[in-house]
């Protein structure tokens, strides 16, 4: 029997409207907290957005609590704001010394920091979103992720960054390929050294034209981060792929940024809600798996450190 290939169907159904009133709130609370409303303000957001993000006319849910992202807000918060202390009272001092040392072991700590928040955020956000009921999860070895993290690193510094292609490529390959989705799995393998003259060709094609082909460029990006993420269930596979054209990107650009003009900023929740009902709209998964197969198999992860920490360093681009 030939088996039936089919088309999932992704969507976003939320409203500038209705999410404008989400941000308004969150803004004016966390001005008012001087900041301490920030995870809840977070939680906010991501519920809503989750709550409006369908595959096959079913949403997603966020679970997890502001409170649990208090908690690891506040530590990561009062990391930095201890090698910030150290390096107000070296120059007060003006102790060269401590200044050296306070600077130096604070770059230290982001970089030693960023594969341990990689994996919370993924044990984390993983553990807190599902679909019909059924759980993410993320089973990647922090061990083997810092391994990875720490050899393309040193890579990366003795080629002076050309390696950082690799480097990212690696991490995506590694992490992606170790989340589930219920007794499913996805699977990432993608190529370095593809993903390197893809940004070359990019980088040129944008120079030359004079940022004409940047449309073309970021279609590019974003298919070659779909064209290589899988989902198996079993013997049962589906790819995704995204319709995304370099004229969608164009429009999607150009609006949002005359949006932002005109409202002064005030538009931001218009132009999320615009970006991520086009990006939904374009984006599907084509094979065979069955949806309402799947099993409940993922335990749930509370602690939010690594999530807060990958939000303070705005390192989202690397997972």
């Amino acid at each position: 029997m030939e088996t039936q290939i089919k088309t999932y169907n992704f969507s976003f159904k939320g409203k500038g409207s209705d999410f404008f009133g989400v941000v308004v709130v969150n803004w004016l609370l966390t001005i008012i907290t001087l900041g301490l409303y920030y995870p809840w303000a977070k939680e906010r957001t991501l519920k809503y957005l989750y709550a409006n993000s369908y595959l096959e006319g079913d949403n997603f849910q966020f679970t997890g609590t502001g409170k649990e992202m208090f908690i690891g807000f506040i530590k990561i918060f009062g990391i930095v704001a201890a090698f910030y202390i150290g390096i107000i009272i070296a120059i007060k001092t003006q102790n060269t010394f401590l200044m050296g040392i306070s600077v130096f072991l604070f770059y230290m700590f982001f970089l030693v920091i960023i594969p341990f928040a990689i994996h919370g955020f993924y044990k984390y956000r993983m553990s807190r979103t599902n679909w019909r009921g059924v759980r993410f999860g993320y089973r990647g070895d922090r061990g083997t992720l810092m391994k990875i993290y720490f050899k393309d690193l040193f890579l990366t510094i003795i080629t002076f960054g050309i390696y950082s292609f690799w480097m990212t490529t690696d991490i995506r390959n590694y992490t992606l390929s170790n989340v589930k989705f219920g007794s499913a799995e996805f699977k990432y393998k993608a190529s370095g050294s593809d993903y390197f003259w893809l940004n070359v060709k990019g980088i040129i094609l944008t120079y030359v034209t004079l940022g004409i082909y940047s449309f073309w460029f970021q279609r590019d990006i974003l298919r070659f981060y779909f064209d290589h993420l899988t989902l198996h269930n079993g013997n049962e596979k589906v790819r995704f792929q995204s319709k995304l054209s370099a004229g969608d990107i164009f429009e999607l650009l150009i609006i949002n940024m005359l949006i932002l003009m005109f409202t002064l900023g005030l538009g931001y929740a218009f132009v999320e809600v615009r970006t991520l009902t086009k990006l939904f709209s374009s984006l599907e998964m084509v094979g065979n798996i069955n949806l309402d197969s799947l099993q409940q198999t993922e335990e749930e992860y509370k602690n939010a450190f690594g999530d807060e920490a990958l939000d303070a360093m705005d390192l989202s681009g690397i997972i």
